[in-house]
């Protein structure tokens, strides 16, 4: 499976949202039913329990043919055996994470405008993740969201994979394909939801991949 195809539902965690239901197990029902990215992101914890986590996260998803990505932290990363890192605005530079991290690590960038993508995939980046794309309570931004035009600016500026990110559901994961974007990355629509494993098969159809 390649990046693009394996980038088509991507899921990023958040301990809150799944709530005692736990990140292990929910991840464990998204890749059982078919999630091929996962992003462990966590806000809160500390390093030695990120590092823990994300040791559990790395193995799971590679039985599972799954690509497995830190948020923020290269040092989680490195010392979890994650294949690699998604970096946001004032994280480390992409050229110096694969320096860290190594060629064969997979980078992903947060972007908003073209001028971004573009630096972005000059230093290296393997894909890019348009942030964010409709209102949603689990990224609270200030900024204006980028919308599906945005998307679609995004998609045309670089030869890059581009996920669309933030209040992406089952009823909206289709436009933004239709936008251009290679897949989408959802949080509570997954993490919050009663039957995980139900909400991929959902979200998949919606993408045409069932």
């Amino acid at each position: 499976m390649s990046l693009r195809e394996n980038l088509l539902l991507y899921l990023v965690t958040d301990p809150v949202i799944c709530g005692p239901k736990g990140v292990v197990p929910v991840c464990r029902e998204a890749l059982k039913a078919g999630v091929r990215f996962l992003q462990l992101r966590d806000k809160s914890a500390c390093t030695r329990e990120m590092v823990e986590t994300a040791g559990r996260l790395a193995r799971m998803a590679e039985g599972f043919g799954a690509v497995f990505v830190v948020n923020d932290r290269v040092d989680v990363a490195l010392a979890s055996g994650a294949r690699g890192i998604h970096l946001g605005d004032d994280d480390m530079p992409p050229a110096l994470a694969r320096k860290i991290l190594g060629p064969e690590a997979v980078i992903g960038v947060s972007v908003r405008t073209r001028e971004g993508a573009e630096i972005a995939w000059r230093e290296g980046a393997d894909y890019l993740a348009a942030n964010i794309v409709f209102p949603t309570p689990t990224k609270p931004d200030p900024r204006k969201p980028l919308g599906l035009g945005g998307v679609k600016d995004l998609a045309e500026a670089t030869p890059l994979p581009l996920v669309a990110i933030g209040g992406i559901n089952r009823e909206n994961a289709g436009k933004a394909l239709a936008a251009g974007a290679a897949g989408v990355a959802v949080v509570s629509a997954i993490m919050g939801a009663e039957d995980p494993g139900k909400a991929v098969m959902e979200l998949l159809e919606a993408l045409g991949a069932r």
